[in-house]
């Protein structure tokens, strides 16, 4: 499990976070990387084709056969990167790399809800985000530094090392656990059907378009609103709005869905074919609301007080993310021995209530951010809230993930969760459209107040979560398949 999350998060990490620096090296314009946020499409669209995951082949074919595809697509990148036209081999390459990641996820996910019971998939929730964050550090950190000390074809070539091993280590260790619905010839066939290949590549190049004329100088105010309007978190908000539509105003459609016996349309109207659907989908895309406006503006408000970006990446980046997977670590293993329904609300209120110990701090600082001549913040004090803060978020991450994981259906595992965990940007993107604004207009004291009460809605919905009524089942006996 460890390994499966490590592969999820370090490809990831080298398109979200390698890619910037690569096209800042290469020589692109800081507009036009600023939309290599066009990238996280296919993580934001990917419960589009989590059906296929659940339909052909299975969680572990998808997967291992994903880690294939971005091992060789490293390598290509390496081999790419030393080529005098780095800059367009390199917007397909990460389109590609962004594509197989993506399909990759809904298979570690779906293979994670295949391997272990109820009981086992909370107490090792905290596991997956430790495993995820490594990767991040050494993908967008460590490669990145090689980078510096090397080359980039060097740096590639590593990570395409890294994957390889990765690959090697599942397709040799990894247990079967499924026999495949339909083959994974019925889904090649499928795909180059001639609708499907035309959809495909259509948007392939559209995204591919988009992002290479946003390089042209003459398009310089289109790159400015595309990358103020977060597009993709927009598309994912859009399209989730139609799926709260379907699954709230229109049974008569769900019934004409099932009728169908199409399984792809199946494995969305069975998600959605739920008691309060409604309640749940407004949970899941509310629950981070909170948080998402308080990171957003936290540097910021630090920064205006005195901390510099060495002192804020230290506490942050060091003890914050310790605590933070001490927090997922601990959250898992209580929830695995005392139940979600005991467990929710004090882990959502130790996320949720320290937004109000910002607001005190930015009120004990109010002179300082008014005059910052005056001094500067108590380091100390300044850590101990970014521990604590980041302890308790990884206390709220451990029981919405259980909880998500909880909403996922028997036969469409790995699709459900795709759908899950694509709504959760909802509050991701109004944080990041408002937040600037609403700190602006309201100072950051009562900004801070602002965001504990953007946490008010999601907690209101607890009492009417219907996952929340089952009981733990007990483990299974050992040896028990």
């Amino acid at each position: 499990m460890v390994t499966t999350y490590f592969a999820e998060g370090f490809p990831y990490s080298l398109v979200r976070q390698i890619s910037t620096v690569f096209f800042k090296d290469a020589g692109a314009s800081l507009q036009a990387i600023g939309l290599t946020s066009l990238y996280g499409l296919p993580w934001t669209l990917k419960f589009l084709w989590g059906p296929l995951v659940d339909t052909y082949a299975t969680k572990r074919r998808w997967l291992v056969t994903a880690e294939a595809v971005l091992a060789l697509l490293a390598f290509t990148m390496a081999a790419a990167s030393a080529h005098p036209s780095a800059l367009l081999a390199a917007s397909v390459v990460f389109l590609l790399v962004a594509l197989a990641s993506a399909t990759h996820d809904i298979a570690v996910d779906g293979y994670y809800l295949e391997a272990l019971d109820r009981t086992q998939q909370a107490r090792f929730v905290g596991f997956q985000a430790m495993s995820y964050r490594l990767a991040l550090i050494a993908g967008g950190g460590g490669i990145v530094a090689l980078s510096g000390l090397t080359s980039w074809p060097t740096a590639f070539t590593t990570a395409g090392g890294v994957l390889g091993l990765l690959f090697l280590c599942h397709a040799l260790f990894l247990p079967r656990l499924e026999a495949p619905r339909r083959s994974g010839r019925e889904l090649l066939h499928a795909l180059l059907a001639p609708r499907v290949a035309v959809g495909a590549a259509v948007v392939l190049l559209a995204v591919w378009a988009l992002q290479r004329l946003a390089q042209l100088e003459a398009l310089a105010g289109l790159r400015g609103v595309l990358t103020r309007l977060s597009i993709p978190n927009w598309i994912v908000l859009g399209l989730f709005t139609i799926l709260a539509v379907v699954a709230v105003r229109a049974p008569a459609l769900k019934r004409r869905l099932y009728a169908s016996q199409s399984t792809y349309a199946l494995a969305f109207v069975d998600y959605l074919d739920q008691p309060r659907i409604g309640v749940i989908l407004a949970f899941v895309a509310l629950y981070r609301t909170g948080e998402s406006f308080l990171l957003n503006m936290a540097y910021p408000f630090l920064r205006d007080i005195g901390v510099s970006r060495a002192a804020y990446g230290l506490a942050y980046g060091t003890f914050g993310i310790a605590a933070s997977i001490a927090g997922g670590l601990v959250g898992g293993a209580l929830i695995a021995r005392w139940g979600l329904r005991r467990c929710i609300w004090p882990f959502v209120l130790s996320q949720n209530v320290l937004n109000l110990a910002y607001m005190f701090l930015a009120l004990s600082y109010r002179a300082i951010l008014r005059h910052p001549e005056l001094g500067h913040a108590d380091l100390r004090l300044v850590t101990a809230l970014i521990v604590l803060e980041a302890f308790g978020a990884g206390l709220g991450t451990a029981a919405f993930m259980v909880f998500v994981m909880r909403t996922t259906k028997p036969a469409y595992k790995a699709a459900n969760m795709a759908i899950a965990t694509g709504l959760m940007s909802v509050s991701a993107t109004m944080a990041g459209v408002f937040s600037g604004f609403l700190a602006e207009v309201l100072g950051f004291a009562a900004y801070f107040g602002f965001t504990f009460l953007a946490t008010l809605p999601s907690m209101a919905l607890i009492p009417f979560l219907p996952q929340l009524r089952e009981a733990n089942p007990p483990p299974r006996p050992p040896g028990d398949s």
